[in-house]
């Protein structure tokens, strides 16, 4: 009984371990790829500069390719280690454990090759100014597109303030992606009646900001360890359970029924060997104890054991 219950716990932990296994999954998957878009943007307005190489250092580990097949695979291994052990199966238990130990191995070998803290100062920002002469060219409407896009989701203008626009172009205002409140015009309107309507805070400091660590990269890191608990936890657990499934199982006891016949068919030996009367008598007993036992036995069963009666009386 006591076996039993420890069975049951440990198959409602596996449970919960694997449902956790999908959700932080899936939360990992969803952040990376809300990290990946604003990264994306990064790197195009920092290309060939250090701030690339220092936003590549810090974001590699959570967007890299290995991590995010990694988190697909182990939805997968989840719902393996689901079915085993609803089913108390050792194949499908054994290949839910050694999954989980390849994917824990993947993933300490890719956290710490991918970690190195990345050298930015904040003096690095100024590069970006070299980034702004091409801004609203035909050529390069990608690199307008992706300074329109930053300046509106991180809500900055320009590199260290909205002038920069006024320095390094021949622009006589900045965006319009600068506004609070942006339509058409709206730079050129604030820009000559009332500048608190443009953004205040350049888009350099931003960029260091996001560089050095965002809250959704401090959420990737915490899943990361959280995951990699959870495995270590769902690896002793799964060996748990396989020793008390197959290992931890006492002898089963023997079957009465089997102990009984093999007494009649040493008596029967004896009897035609010229044995005893005893015999006989030893015989005649079990199988009146027999019938007496099983009282729902049927008709021909009790024939069979009348006719084996006659016939052993007859050899004595």
């Amino acid at each position: 009984m006591a076996r039993d219950d420890a069975v049951r716990c440990l198959r409602c932990l596996l449970y919960a371990l694997n449902l956790l296994f999908w959700l932080m999954s899936a939360c990992v998957l969803g952040v990376a790829a809300w990290i990946r878009d604003s990264l994306n943007t990064v790197l195009t307005l920092t290309a060939h500069t250090r701030l690339e190489e220092a936003a590549v250092l810090t974001y590699s580990p959570a967007v890299h390719p290995v991590i995010i097949a990694v988190c697909c695979f182990l939805i997968i291994v989840a719902m393996v280690g689901y079915c085993g052990t609803l089913r108390c199966n050792l194949l499908l238990l054994s290949w839910y454990f050694g999954s989980l130990l390849v994917i824990f191995c993947v993933e300490l070998a890719s956290a710490v090759w991918t970690y190195e803290e990345p050298s930015v100062q904040r003096s690095d920002m100024i590069s970006l100014k070299s980034r702004m002469p091409n801004y609203g060219l035909q050529r390069y409407q990608w690199l307008t597109h992706t300074w329109n896009s930053f300046q509106t989701e991180f809500k900055c203008c320009g590199v260290i303030y909205f002038t920069d626009w006024l320095e390094m172009t021949e622009m006589e205002w900045p965006p319009d992606s600068c506004c609070s409140v942006q339509y058409p015009g709206c730079a050129r309107h604030a820009h000559y009646h009332d500048l608190s309507d443009l953004h205040q805070e350049g888009c350099g400091p931003k960029i260091y900001s996001f560089i050095r660590g965002t809250k959704q990269l401090q959420v990737l890191r915490f899943l990361g360890v959280s995951i990699g608990v959870a495995q270590i936890l769902a690896m002793a657990l799964t060996l748990t359970l396989l020793w008390a499934l197959y290992y931890g199982k006492k002898s089963p006891e023997p079957d009465l029924t089997t102990i009984q016949m093999a007494q009649e068919d040493s008596a029967l030996a004896a009897v035609d060997q010229g044995a005893s009367a005893e015999a006989l008598n030893f015989v005649s007993g079990r199988m009146n104890k027999l019938t007496t036992n099983t009282p729902s036995a049927t008709a021909s069963k009790q024939k069979e054991q009348k006719f084996e009666m006659d016939r052993l009386h007859a050899a004595a």
